[in-house]
């Protein structure tokens, strides 16, 4: 493996690079890095977002700075004001110790006065959005007539934000003899078109597929009503009380909507949109990325520039009619070989949009039950459970207190003692997910594998008319336990090998255990193959109810009736309930002490 010492860098650059824990270099930096200071032609670097472009281009860059001269020697431009202030800052980080090295930041939505008085002083690179840069140009502020390396960072997305004459003014201003580096993460006809235009005869390089999104990325969709959307985001959020992303809508109005609802809702939620001041914007990303307001509620002005590497969930809120903006979305989760999620909330006229990204993507997003009230509830207890476990107790601080308390409670059982405890946070769950309906949309339902990974065929998919299958549902002593999820089972079921094609019907986690319904077909088969496989280290005993129709299944067309739910297997409720509904017969079959009596109206004689 090549580490960053095998790269001829100076010697200040590498010392910044070792303190800044670079070892090895990613893919773009290991091709960039070196084929930059040795040659003097055009490039285009095509790479992810998240893939470490800055590194690419910033460390040649500083490599050929003069530094006895106070003229501008490189311009970066990039899209964003948030990825020009991020590009400034890690300019300065790699020249550390270069300490006679200036770089200015040059972006809208700042006193301009401030960016003159610091380039009047001298700027060696220039990082800038092409709208501030070209109003310098004018003003006489800012001089280009020494440029030598030309960067045009995020291409794709400049041009998309309608950049194209500032882009052509700034052109004008810079020498035709330079270096011009074009990196991006796709390579749409706009971005070949202005290759073309200002650039000669450019080298390519290219990291993964183009206009595709990371391997590390997991896509899912959820399908609901229009007017459902808000509820469905809510109840994904619960679901996932670890999240940590952001929620991007189309317009400056439904983000500010959202956020407010969220906000009004109890959940740690910001907006960030062109309406806001530079202060603004900066207050809400300081928050974000300290993980204060863990959901961020964008427009897709937020998509480039925001150097948060650890989110975990990507939402979009409708689906992104411009495909290619669907990869910029996701590329801001799964950096840095991280792993990510990407989630569509869709409705019935989206499904050719969906398609329209699935193409693009180059893999199945695949759809998704929005879930019901009680996994929501099951999953929150457990993470409150484990947050409990993993609580640090200053047991110094709380002992003064500690036996007062004890005095308190000493009249509570363990048991009473931990239900009242778990409840505190538990009750505001079950009360506000109680009776929910179910928020799926069937009506349009569509077979999102169309190009089925023959490895996991049945990993998730929309429900088909199963009306001529039957199930018998399996109960397993696995679940939340050892960290199951639906995929997972699903996945493991496939892994059987049973035969090609088993039906899979409605899947239930819990704590210690998980009731799946499989075809009942192969009752034995799967119930011998489970015995024999372990899951994760773990031996399965399974038991089996009797078999069901595909009808009393989850896949009943009567898909909105409210069921009750126990934490006994459902042949266990159906039992009992059996039992009750005798007994309460049998006693109003009893005749009372004092009867009422009843006339029986009679028909009027003719």
């Amino acid at each position: 493996m090549t580490k960053f010492t095998d790269i001829t860098l100076p010697e200040p650059i590498q010392r910044a690079a070792q303190k800044l824990g670079f070892e090895s270099p990613t893919a773009i930096q290991e091709m960039c890095i070196p084929w930059i200071l040795d040659n003097e032609h055009d490039l285009i670097a095509l790479a992810n977002t998240g893939t470490g472009k800055t590194a690419a281009f910033g460390f040649p860059l500083l490599s050929e700075i003069d530094i006895e001269s106070s003229d501008t020697q490189s311009i970066i431009l990039c899209p964003t004001r948030e990825l020009c202030l991020q590009i400034s800052k890690d300019l300065e980080e790699y020249a550390f110790y270069m300490t006679r090295i200036r770089v200015v930041a040059v972006y809208g939505g700042a006193p301009i006065y401030k960016q003159k008085e610091a380039l009047k002083t001298g700027a060696h690179i220039v990082v800038g959005t092409p709208g501030r840069v070209a109003d310098m140009i004018r003003q006489g502020s800012l001089k280009l007539s020494k440029v030598t390396y030309l960067v045009l960072d995020e291409a794709d997305e400049m041009l998309n934000m309608g950049f194209h004459d500032e882009l052509a003014e700034i052109m004008k201003s810079i020498p035709e003899q330079r270096q011009t580096l074009l990196f991006s993460a796709t390579m749409p006809k706009e971005v070949e078109n202005l290759a073309k235009k200002f650039m000669k005869e450019p080298h390519r390089i290219s990291v993964g597929s183009e206009n595709k999104g990371a391997e590390n990325i997991q896509h899912f969709y959820y399908k609901v009503q229009a007017r459902d959307k808000y509820m469905a985001l809510k109840r994904i959020v619960d679901m996932n009380p670890n999240i940590y992303g952001i929620i991007f809508c189309r317009t400056r109005n439904e983000t500010q909507e959202i956020a407010d609802k969220l906000q009004h809702d109890g959940y740690n939620a910001d907006a960030l949109h062109g309406d806001l001041s530079q202060g603004q914007r900066e207050l809400v990303m300081s928050k974000f990325r300290s993980k204060f307001v863990p959901l961020l509620v964008a427009t897709d002005v937020a998509a480039r520039g925001l150097d948060v590497d650890d989110l975990t969930h990507i939402i979009n809120y409708q689906v992104p009619t411009d495909p290619i903006m669907y990869i910029h979305r996701c590329g801001r989760t799964g950096r840095a070989g991280k792993s990510g999620i990407s989630i569509t909330i869709t409705h019935s006229k989206e499904t050719s949009a969906l398609r329209a990204v699935e193409k693009l993507l180059g893999a199945p997003i695949l759809w998704q039950k929005v879930p019901g009230g009680r996994e929501i509830c099951e999953k929150q207890l457990f993470h409150f459970i484990e947050t409990v476990e993993r609580i640090e107790v200053n047991e110094a601080e709380m002992e003064s207190f500690l036996t007062n308390v004890f005095k308190k409670l000493n009249w509570m059982t363990r048991e009473e003692l931990i239900k009242r405890f778990v409840s505190v946070e538990f009750n505001r769950f079950l009360n506000y997910y109680k009776d929910i309906p179910d928020l799926n949309s069937m009506g349009e339902a569509r077979d999102s594998r169309d190009s089925r990974d023959s490895r996991n065929p049945r990993d998730a998919r929309e429900p088909r008319d199963k009306s001529s299958f039957s199930f018998s549902t399996f109960r397993l002593n696995i679940g939340h336990n050892v960290g199951l999820t639906k995929r997972e089972l699903m996945r493991y079921i496939n892994s059987l090998r049973v035969t090609r094609g088993i039906e899979i019907g409605q899947i239930n986690l819990f704590g210690d255990y998980s009731l799946i319904d499989l075809d009942a077909r192969f009752e034995n088969e799967l119930k011998k193959a489970i015995s024999q496989n372990p899951y994760k280290g773990q031996s399965i005993n399974p038991s089996v109810s009797p078999a069901k129709s595909a009808s009393s299944s989850s896949y009943s067309t009567q898909s909105s009736k409210k069921r009750s739910y126990s934490d006994n297997p459902p042949w266990q409720d159906r039992n009992k309930a059996k039992t009750e509904f005798k007994k309460f017969r049998s006693k109003q079959s009893t005749k009372p002490d004092k009867a009422p009596s009843f006339k029986r109206k009679t028909k009027d004689k003719a």
